[in-house]
């Protein structure tokens, strides 16, 4: 049985709170003065499920994207963005606020809230069962049904018009998605990347193996394609994996090179299909302003533990004495070692290992250390030898403000204080933030 609530509570991430008869129930998405229809988990949960919204809040005075009703892909559609860095800016704070950490916060915004993702995975399915093919995002609560995203604006028209012609073009093939229950089907998933600002464009067709890809008759239909930018890059994953994820169980380049090339302030970067780049280049470019600004490693030995591809260790490494990244995935060392030479960059060490591993390796003792790890936040078991270092600052940047907090009050526990804390809005229309604080020695 649903129930109708007004919200009267959020937090962080996106998780609201309503009470019903003098019951607080607790359910993920909604804003803050929405009237909405839930459905309780259990019947003894706390625990709900958010079905519908009856009546808009009053701070909700944005024109939404077309699919937003559909869509699962954003969350913050319907407001204006100023309102939507005031409501992530308190959201955040309240978080730190109850974690201990009494701070006002300012919040930066991106330099572009509208059509600004470089990255899209989207997947073949139907918006209804035995419906027309569709490709695009899972339809809101609907793991199987799938929404074409015609209108997005999230991204450049480019990636909208792929998008559409590959669904169309398949289609009349008569190809079909692949069924994730019956695990039977060809089409998967389409993978899109462009760099902002050479305009590469690359393109990953994910299929199952029970259907042959024409090769050459899909390349020429790309190619031909008026687009903004430039398509150099076109891949074939092979994928029978029982994962809804792109696994490439087997990859071939099919046209062109390997790699698209992004530039960020002024440094070279060659982007593969799988490797992590920030999804906003523009406001990527804002926070490794501000790290490069908030430390100053002139003539220092700087750490970079979770370096990815190396661009903030590149960034870094332009005053540093020198920088040594360390980055669990392979693929990305392999990536952040050809893009310093690409850069012409020699004061860079890259090491392809697990953080809490490489670190009773690392003797030399940092005058800095750069963190940038996932979502889940620094391993437990490595913040305290990474804290033993006892350099005069931390450079802490974070894509999960969550597990931020809970890895703060370990460096205030062990003799460190939060000199700066600051939030970028790297990802506008959505839930996410990006925090970055700097910790200094006591």
């Amino acid at each position: 049985m649903s129930i109708i609530v007004k919200i009267e509570e959020s937090r962080f991430p996106n998780v609201s709170r309503a009470k019903f008869e003098d019951r607080k129930y607790e359910f993920k998405g909604g804003i803050i003065g929405q009237t909405v229809e839930i459905k309780q988990k259990g019947k003894r949960s706390k625990k709900a499920k958010l079905l519908n919204v009856i009546e808009k809040s009053e701070i909700e005075k944005g024109i939404p994207c077309p699919h937003f009703e559909k869509c699962g892909g954003c969350t913050y559609q319907t407001l204006k963005y100023e309102d939507e860095l005031e409501y992530k800016k308190k959201l955040v704070e309240k978080l730190f606020r109850e974690n201990g950490i009494e701070r006002e916060l300012e919040i930066i915004p991106s330099p572009v809230h509208k059509f600004y993702r470089n990255k899209m995975e989207y997947t073949f399915g139907d918006e209804y069962k035995g419906g027309p093919l569709a490709l695009g995002l899972h339809v809101k609560n609907r793991f199987h049904e799938i929404i074409n995203t015609t209108e997005c604006n999230i991204v450049d028209a480019d990636f909208n018009k792929i998008r559409s012609e590959v669904r169309n073009y398949f289609e009349k093939l008569g190809e079909v998605h692949y069924n994730r229950m019956k695990h039977q089907g060809f089409l998967r998933h389409l993978l899109i990347r462009k760099a902002t600002k050479t305009g590469e464009i690359m393109v990953l067709l994910a299929t199952s193996t029970q259907s042959e890809l024409d090769k050459e008759a899909f390349i020429k239909f790309l190619l031909e394609l008026d687009l903004d930018g430039e398509i150099v890059s076109i891949f074939h994953v092979k994928n029978d994996a029982l994962s809804d994820a792109i696994v490439p169980e087997e990859i071939n380049l099919i046209y062109g090179k390997d790699h698209i090339e992004e530039e960020v302030l002024g440094l070279k970067f060659k982007i593969s299909p799988f490797s992590f780049f920030q999804t906003n280049t523009k406001s990527a470019e804002v926070l490794y302003k501000m790290a490069r600004k908030k430390i100053d490693a002139k003539d220092k030995l700087v750490f970079d533990l979770y370096s990815g591809t190396g661009t903030i260790t590149q960034v870094l490494a332009e005053s540093a004495k020198k920088v040594i990244g360390v980055e669990i995935v392979e693929e990305a060392v392999d990536a952040a070692r050809e893009n310093a030479v690409l850069n012409k960059i020699d004061n860079v060490e890259f090491i392809a290992s697990d953080v809490l591993k490489v670190l009773d390796s690392l003797e030399k003792n940092p005058d800095l250390i750069v963190l940038d790890p996932p979502r889940e936040g620094i391993n437990p078991k490595a913040i305290e030898k990474i804290i033993d270092f006892a350099p005069e600052k931390f450079l802490y940047i974070s894509c999960n403000p969550v597990t931020l907090v809970r890895d703060l009050k370990v460096f205030i526990e062990k003799g460190y204080k939060i000199e700066e804390l600051e939030i970028v809005d790297q990802f506008p229309k959505t839930s996410h933030v990006e925090t970055i604080a700097l910790i200094q020695k006591m």
